[in-house]
């Protein structure tokens, strides 16, 4: 059976989708355009009594959602669970170049 989408959200993720907290919120809160420090709590204080936080991390974390908070997570922080530090490792060093022998 085809996967059927309502926006580029599959169906599927509508169900936890209309139980969340958020859902009676101003989208606003969780979609600034200029986040500050205030609005972020006010967004993870919502999310914080959600009985479907769970279920919407996991979708942005695997959906790679870039903008807004989703399951009580800041872009950065989704960033950061994501790829968590030291992820890549550094290239090996070249191998040095070999000396020039005197003659």
């Amino acid at each position: 059976m085809p996967t059927l989408y309502l926006g580029s959200m599959p169906l599927e993720e509508i169900g936890w989708l209309r139980r969340g907290a958020c859902r009676s919120s101003d989208p606003e809160l969780f979609f600034p355009l200029a986040p500050t420090p205030s609005q972020e709590a006010r967004a993870k204080a919502v999310c914080a009594s959600c009985q479907v936080m769970e279920q919407c991390r996991s979708y942005a974390l695997r959906a790679g959602e870039s903008d807004g908070i989703w399951g009580g997570l800041t872009p950065e922080e989704r960033r950061r669970t994501r790829f968590p530090e030291g992820w890549r490792r550094p290239a090996a060093p070249e191998a040095a170049a070999p000396e020039a022998t005197a003659s």
